[in-house]
């Protein structure tokens, strides 16, 4: 499977389980997404995402998005897209 890092997380809310993910790359509902902050990692799909409070399906380099994840994670963590080799 091939990464490629397409932001940073910014802020993350505890409460509610949601990273604020400054992008440098594009993101959609149903991506699978690396979460990683040194030994710290996970993958998650993204369920939902936020812009402003208001939901989007995608969105692209120089955004903000309010992604919810299943995780912990801190400000710093690396936000990667997985994509599957295809065949």
């Amino acid at each position: 499977m091939a990464e490629k890092e397409i932001g940073k997380v910014v802020h993350y809310f505890d409460k509610a389980g949601v990273a604020v993910v400054k992008l440098s790359g594009s993101v959609a509902v149903g991506d699978a997404i690396k979460i990683q902050k040194g030994e710290n990692e996970f993958t998650d799909i993204v369920q939902s995402m936020q812009i402003d409070h208001e939901p989007v399906t995608s969105a692209q380099s120089g955004q903000e998005v309010a992604v919810k994840i299943s995780q912990k994670t801190k400000e710093g963590a690396s936000v990667s897209k997985v994509e599957e080799n295809s065949q």
